[in-house]
């Protein structure tokens, strides 16, 4: 088995490094430790997880409670970052 790491359709290991500068530019979910969820688009990230990210969406219990323009996520707070599933904006 190769534990953390997966196999990409060609034949190449994929790590969790490579998946992350693979989706900086892109809409990402990045849900803290507090259960907080922050949308936005990811603009880089550090080998300590801190996170910068634009045009930012909070939400608290499923509902949108803040928009920063910028906002900065120290690394040990965060519980994963995701893709987003949905466009920004969209109410989701």
């Amino acid at each position: 088995m190769s534990g953390a790491a997966e196999k990409g359709s060609t034949g190449t290991t994929k790590t969790p490094a490579d998946f992350l500068k693979s989706i900086r530019g892109r809409p990402v979910v990045v849900k803290l430790n507090s259960g907080v969820d922050y949308r936005g688009i990811l603009a880089c990230l550090d080998g300590y997880m801190n996170i910068a990210m634009e045009q930012t969406e909070e939400y608290v219990n499923g509902q949108l409670k803040n928009k920063y323009g910028d906002a900065f996520i120290r690394g040990n707070n965060v519980l994963y970052i995701s893709t987003a599933k949905r466009t920004l904006g969209d109410g989701a």
